[in-house]
């Protein structure tokens, strides 16, 4: 496929007005859970914080990267039927997962309403755990909140409605601080105010996108209202809905595994600090690259859905470019505070030194990390979430999970182990989805987008004539 430089730029300044406003509302989204840390760290009662961050790390897990890998798959549904000009589809779509997100978010509440002994049974601190059932109890109802505000922002982003999103998003932000401030310090709720804090966050937020898409001419053609056509077809909605779950929630498991094993190192309480600064720090500048991905995917879903395989090539080649730049200028970010960065985060010189000497694994795995995001928002918006769990279970826990062992434990690297194994299994992932998106067939991936899109409708699709729209029968 031949690609002119007009073509390329226009693409480009297509995913950069796209991409600014989404990094910024991944990071507001992304902010609420470490405010609310923040605050109850100043309480001044060590058993809390560590209830607290125990707590934040297992709701992350069991919980709301469960909603975000569910309604990723919105990205390749509502994408490709946007793109398609299926708009009512669009909406039809969001309510099925929305249905889904709610009817798991009641095994995922029982879990949470028993953490207690599930963390025991986990050989974690009595006290602790008794700390985390308090915030995780009180945090319940944010996890339908959160399944709802995600299918959301995926209704409005395969839309390319991404301002008001960065607005909404920003402001609930905002007054999440105050709310904190008032519940956590000012009432004197403690633990719990953090978790209230979050609940009522995230039901302004999804209050504030509803009464945009009700008021907003942007949405009149996608959002038709309630529709008992959402109940119809779920079995293959679930079918293309596990994979892409099991995809995200993978690679965010082993991080946390990794912050796990550090606690059977040596010195845990240093091992298990210095490797959470890392890990909290490749979460931070990982949003960034997660932002293009998810305006990659929307791309891609869209000209596929459209049937034009020349134009989601192109989105595909733009993308990957800016996933390069962003890991290069991530690594330059992480390279220049690499004197300064621990200080940040603790007075202890011992922290700092730590600290210090993991920065350049913590910068390469952030270079690597950037191009691995992006390669699976491809794969999102082509709809080859079963490949890429495939890919994400073979690479992390057959290849660096085992390594990260051997170097912690065996060759006796520690911290350092643990990182290096990460970065290989990140690279192996960069390498299998690279291989595979090179090698992509583009032409027949319109055809099974037309297909998936004629599945949706409950209709059968004609053959394509490839570069036009889709014709429905």
């Amino acid at each position: 496929m031949k690609i002119r430089r007009k073509e390329i730029i226009k693409e480009a300044k297509k995913q950069l007005w796209m991409s600014g406003p989404m990094i910024f509302v991944c990071l507001f989204q992304n902010s609420l859970l470490l405010i609310s840390l923040m605050f109850v760290g100043h309480l001044d009662r060590e058993l809390v914080l560590a209830g607290a961050s125990l707590a934040t790390s297992f709701l992350n897990v069991s919980g709301f990267n469960v909603m975000m890998g569910l309604s990723s798959v919105l990205d390749t549904f509502c994408g490709q039927v946007y793109g398609a000009q299926q708009y009512h589809m669009v909406g039809i779509y969001t309510q099925r997962a929305m249905l889904v997100t709610t009817l798991l978010s009641i095994p995922l509440s029982i879990i949470w309403a028993y953490l207690e002994p599930i963390l025991i049974i986990l050989h974690q601190n009595k006290a602790i755990a008794a700390q985390a059932q308090i915030y995780a109890r009180y945090s319940i109802p944010s996890l339908c909140a959160n399944g709802f505000l995600r299918c959301i922002i995926k209704f409005l982003q395969t839309q390319n409605i991404v301002y008001p999103m960065m607005l909404a998003t920003g402001f609930t932000s905002i007054i999440h601080v105050v709310l904190c401030w008032a519940l956590v310090m000012k009432i004197g709720l403690g633990l719990k105010g953090a978790a209230i804090a979050i609940c009522i966050s995230n039901w302004f937020n999804v209050i504030l996108l509803v009464i945009y898409i009700k008021l907003s001419p942007s949405c009149k053609r996608t959002w038709v209202g309630l529709s008992r056509e959402s109940l119809h077809n779920i079995p293959p909605f679930l079918k293309l809905a596990f994979p892409s779950t099991i995809m995200v929630c993978l690679e965010s498991w082993t991080f946390e595994l990794m912050v796990l094993l550090s606690g059977a190192l040596s010195n845990p309480k240093l091992q298990t600090s210095v490797l959470s600064i890392c890990i909290n720090t490749s979460v931070l500048v990982w949003n960034i690259p997660f932002g293009i991905s998810l305006v990659g995917s929307t791309r891609i879903s869209n000209e596929l859905g459209a049937g034009r395989p020349n134009g989601a090539y192109l989105a595909a080649i733009v993308t990957l470019f800016m996933a390069f730049t962003s890991g290069v200028l991530e690594f330059a970010f992480i390279m220049s505070v690499w004197k300064v960065w621990g200080k940040a985060f603790s007075n202890v010189d011992q922290v700092v030194t730590y600290v210090t000497s993991m920065t350049p694994l913590v910068a390469t795995s952030a270079f690597v990390d950037s191009i691995q995001t992006v390669l699976t928002g491809v794969s999102r918006g082509c709809g080859r979430q079963k490949l890429g769990a495939f890919v994400n279970l073979g690479s992390f826990y057959l290849v660096g999970v085992p390594l990260s062992a051997i170097f912690a434990f065996v060759i006796h690297m520690n911290g350092q182990g643990l990182l290096l194994g990460l970065i290989i299994a990140l690279v192996v992932v960069v390498v299998c989805l690279l291989i595979i998106t090179l090698h992509t067939n583009w032409e027949k991936e319109t055809n099974k987008a037309a297909k998936r899109v004629g599945e949706g409708n409950g209709v059968q699709i004609n053959a394509l004539s490839l570069d036009q729209s889709v014709t429905i029968l």
